[in-house]
């Protein structure tokens, strides 16, 4: 099989891990597979949504993800795993309170970690994910 590009409209452009450097993308395809790299609380612009506010970056995130999904034709519905890193242990509660009004019957499984900090200082929240499509 052979890795398909995907095409994504409607987040801010990928990075390779450096604000701004062009250089990565938001997803890969691989035959009913697909790959979401860390998806992040920044809007179509690349600004950060609510500077230091968790719950608003970990919205604007799981938007970042359903917009990915639908550039390949997924859903929510569709991921398999999900991989939520944050900054403090202190937000796993706020996260988990978003995380239940994005997905209300199926919660894939979720792996949780808390790093020191994430590739921008300001940013509270990365999720990836990967997602089998129909």
């Amino acid at each position: 099989m052979r890795r398909e590009e995907v095409t994504v409209r409607g987040v801010h452009k990928a990075t390779g891990g450096l604000p701004g450097d062009g250089k990565g993308s938001h997803a890969a395809k691989i035959g009913n597979l697909v790959f979401l790299a860390g998806q992040v609380g920044l809007d179509v612009d690349g600004n950060l949504v609510g500077k230091g506010n968790i719950e608003a970056q970990a919205v604007q995130t799981y938007e970042n993800i359903k917009t990915v999904l639908a550039s390949v034709g997924a859903r929510l519905d569709d991921l398999v795993k999900t991989t939520t890193y944050t900054t403090s242990v202190a937000y796993r509660q706020k996260i988990a309170e978003v995380r239940t009004r994005y997905f209300t019957s199926y919660f894939p499984p979720n792996t949780f970690v808390v790093v020191h900090s994430l590739a921008m200082p300001e940013v509270l929240i990365e999720i990836e994910a990967i997602a089998a499509c129909p």
